[in-house]
């Protein structure tokens, strides 16, 4: 009997200095041992890498920014949808996932199909409102306040260093008043309000990707140690370890919150050895690979979990992988870019 065979589409190909899950999920999906795959990528811009990368990416597609709205995006959708006939879609931007949230049954209706959280779970794990979420789940978060101003905040009179955080990425240690209204004003810029301060706490950092089945089962967590962090506090390099009390946390935030589809926690464990939740992102990290070299392929296990089919748990993964992130130029002609430019759409593989 022949494996089943997807078409399936997905996001996030950039990678930047703070780069985006797409290729690492392609490189699973392309290494997935229950079925084989069309990859359809979907992208913002033009230059993002892995819509150049010919042995992952079959097909590209433009499409509309998160701002122009979600009936922007699903008229595009329908277009990609008639020539493709996608069958799962993996979102992987914060910023994105609102829109697939609420377009769910109209995709769901062209026949493509998403596993992603409610949009009550995800409003609930958002960085301004993560301090209620950990006193719901028994899980310890650092004293955050929820910032609109520079001038707001310094009344409030909180000792330095503290954590700023962009409402939906990068977070920088803040050492005093005048780099702190610097970097609210750049964070600001490119996320929105408000800002996020966060107590800053020193120790170990750590993370882990998970998945759940929306019934309160876990079904992956893999855990690493951030080896490299980079100035944006991006791990830049990790190794898998085995420590139980951190996957209790997964379990914790799981069973109380029934969460439905990927997940990933970072985790800081002070010197005191008390360990806190720093965020939980509602979506496949960039590091995922690590995962899936681990022997758990958690994107695989998403195609799945999408389609309606039963997934069981894998909770055992090889301790000791270890991934080291690094760039390299990749060297195209410049014909591919602009035919990518005018036509929006752009085929390596027929």
């Amino acid at each position: 009997m022949s494996e089943p065979f997807y078409t399936i589409a997905v996001t996030g190909l950039n990678a930047v200095d703070n780069p985006g899950p797409g290729v690492p999920v392609v490189r699973s999906l392309r290494e997935a041992q229950s079925f084989g795959c069309r990859i359809v990528g979907l992208c913002y811009e033009m230059l993002e890498p892995g819509a150049y990368m010919k042995d992952l990416v079959d097909v590209c597609y433009q499409v509309p920014y998160p701002s122009a709205g979600t009936d922007v995006l699903l008229v595009r959708l329908k277009e990609i949808q008639e020539k493709e006939r996608v069958d799962v879609i993996i979102p992987n931007f914060d910023a994105e996932l609102f829109s697939y949230i609420k377009l769910k049954p109209d995709l769901l209706r062209m026949g493509i199909h998403l596993f992603l959280p409610s949009y009550e779970q995800f409003e609930a794990r958002q960085k301004y409102n993560l301090a209620d979420l950990g006193a719901s789940c028994g899980l310890k978060v650092p004293r955050s306040f929820n910032c609109t101003s520079p001038e707001e905040f310094f009344k409030e009179k909180w000792d330095f260093p503290v954590v700023l955080k962009g409402k939906f990425y990068e977070a920088y240690v803040v050492r005093d008043k005048e780099q702190f209204s610097s970097i609210f004003s750049r964070l600001v810029s490119s996320w929105g309000l408000p800002a996020i301060v966060q107590e800053y706490v020193e120790g170990t950092e750590f993370n882990l990707i998970g998945c759940c089945d929306g019934e309160g089962r876990l079904l992956a967590a893999v855990p690493m140690r951030k080896q490299y962090i980079t100035d944006k506090g991006k791990a830049w390099a990790g190794v898998t370890i085995k420590d139980a009390t951190i996957v209790g946390l997964a379990e914790k935030f799981v069973a109380a919150g029934r969460w439905r589809g990927a997940f990933e926690m970072e985790i800081i464990k002070a010197r005191n050895g008390d360990m806190y939740i720093l965020e939980i992102n509602p979506r496949i990290p960039a590091w995922v690979y690590l995962s899936t070299a681990a022997g758990v392929n958690i994107p695989e296990m998403m195609v799945h979990c999408s389609l309606g089919q039963s997934v069981e748990p894998c909770l055992d993964y090889k301790v000791g992988k270890m991934f080291i992130r690094y760039s390299w130029d990749m060297v195209v002609d410049q014909t591919e870019f602009a035919e990518f430019s005018v036509a929006g759409e752009k085929h390596n593989r027929e």
